[in-house]
């Protein structure tokens, strides 16, 4: 996340999607909350001007096999830059697991280089 505002078509500029909301960034052809198309290319279909990968993924299970009480949990992301400053952090979602209940959990980080740079 850029500290400020960055001049339009700067890499890193958000701004949020028209159908779920979402901040997303500006170049996305594909918003990442909702799914939704919001860019197309010459040819009319679904397309993009960048290039991606996944820099890192990873899921995680809690299985609740204890008898008795309900758990309650909240997920919370937090990112930080290279001094270990939080920027960043956001409550994605709370719930709960009774007995014999069970959340899988994915978090991924998606780069893109905007106009394929």
């Amino acid at each position: 996340m850029l500290t400020g505002r960055p001049a339009p078509g700067t890499v890193g500029r958000s701004r949020t999607c028209p159908h779920c909301k979402a901040t997303i960034l500006e170049s996305a052809a594909i918003c990442p909350q909702c799914r939704h198309h919001l860019k197309f290319g010459a040819a009319g279909r679904p397309g993009d001007s960048t290039q991606g990968f996944s820099a890192l993924q990873v899921e995680g299970t809690l299985h609740h096999a204890e008898r008795g009480g309900d758990w309650e949990y909240s997920v919370v992301v937090a990112i930080r830059n290279e001094r270990g400053e939080e920027i960043s952090r956001h409550v994605v979602g709370v719930g709960a697991l009774r007995s014999e209940e069970s959340r899988t959990f994915t978090l991924a980080v998606e780069i893109t280089t905007p106009g394929g740079r």
